[in-house]
């Protein structure tokens, strides 16, 4: 799903040159890296959030699995709190985690 309206293609990069010989291939096929746009004022209005403060051993991973049953959707997380990496969080940072995972992946067209 996460995939399945990404586009794909060939990269034959001249930077990739040493690591496409040194694996005896002439191309890396990847998906293009997504824009994912930030929720309208209104969409924002019909989800929910829960708030999290973010404490030592956290990882969006392990409160994507605890929130919406699945580790894979960590990226929700990040996007959703314009903070990328677990390395842009600091402890007493507050991170929010919207919800229905449902109704925020379809504002993403996903």
């Amino acid at each position: 799903m996460r995939y399945s309206l990404r586009r794909a293609f060939f990269n034959n990069a001249k930077v990739y040159e040493q690591v496409l010989e040194d694996r005896n291939i002439n191309k890396i096929y990847q998906y293009a890296t997504p824009k994912l746009r930030h929720l309208s004022s209104a969409q924002i209005r019909k989800i929910n959030r829960l708030t999290h403060i973010w404490k030592f051993g956290d990882r969006y991973y392990k409160l994507a699995s605890k929130h919406y049953g699945d580790p894979k959707f960590w990226w929700v997380l990040a996007w959703y709190n314009r903070k990328p990496t677990e390395a842009h969080v600091k402890n007493g940072d507050m991170i929010y985690i919207p919800l229905p995972l449902e109704r925020v992946l379809s504002y993403l067209g996903l």
